[in-house]
């Protein structure tokens, strides 16, 4: 049996960095997954890719759901650790800890060459809002998903938990303003905001999109406003003046997928 006992341990140590750290999750390249739904997602995901493999797990007074999890991980051949509770306290910010956590690579999904559908996240601070956001537009189904400069780390733990699971299915792109424009070409390019010219139920959204959603305290930075080929808002009554990004997204998301036909 493998276990850990010290909190100096360099695995806890590593754990403690990921879940703390941007420059630690980049620099690796690895995250981590907080819940047995996650890893579950993370598992699967490395059955249909080879070269993706989850590096390692600790566990202590697993619930039943994630004795079913430690169980897969042991199959699969990842090495899990039997920790105390007080490390497994310390290696999660999960408000209830279910007993197992795994730290994996960051899943690199391949760019569509000829995108219809994408998602920009400018200046959107609270990492539990991309990850919703993230959610719901593999959700809808969105084909990647790009992080400009001054968004919140995609991989942050709270961007993690909040997308449940999206991270394995969607693309995420980490890219400057430079670089933005090469990934959007062939795309109309919207920018949501409240003074808007045309309402999100008047838009045509068959044709290939981008849609650019800013933070709710900034709003969208002049980068991406000098990108937008046109604006839309959500009408709000009672002189309401916004919503939060990840509900405006998802409101938006879905009618893009409701005039693509697949929504039922």
């Amino acid at each position: 049996m493998l276990r850990i006992t010290s909190p100096s341990n360099e695995k806890v140590k590593r754990v403690r960095a990921l879940l703390e750290q941007r420059k630690a999750r980049r620099a690796y390249r690895q995250m981590v997954l907080e819940s047995p739904r996650l890893i579950d997602e993370a598992l699967r995901f490395s059955a249909q890719r080879p070269d993706y493999r989850l590096l390692f797990a600790f566990y202590a007074d697993p619930t039943p759901r994630a004795q079913e999890t430690l169980a897969r991980l042991q199959a699969a051949g990842v090495p899990c650790y039997e920790v105390t509770s007080a490390i497994l306290q310390m290696c999660t910010e999960a408000e209830t800890p279910q007993g197992v956590i795994a730290v994996a690579p960051i899943p690199e999904l391949p760019w569509p060459v000829s995108p219809t559908f994408l998602v920009l996240l400018d200046r959107v601070q609270e990492p539990g809002n991309v990850g919703a956001v993230l959610r719901s537009a593999a959700a809808a189904g969105a084909e990647g998903m790009i992080i400009p400069p001054g968004t919140a780390d995609p991989w942050h733990p709270k961007a993690v938990r909040a997308a449940a699971g999206a991270h394995f299915v969607m693309p995420v792109r980490l890219a400057s303003w430079a670089e933005i424009p090469s990934l959007l070409m062939g795309t109309a390019i919207w920018l949501a905001t409240p003074g808007g010219t045309h309402t999100y139920l008047e838009v045509d959204w068959r044709e290939p999109v981008t849609l650019i959603l800013g933070g709710e305290a900034a709003g969208p930075g002049p980068e991406a406003q000098g990108l937008a080929h046109r604006t839309v808002r959500i009408p709000m009554a009672r002189g309401m003046e916004s919503l939060n990004v990840a509900v405006a997204a998802a409101l938006l998301l879905y009618e893009v997928a409701r005039q693509r036909g697949w929504v039922q």
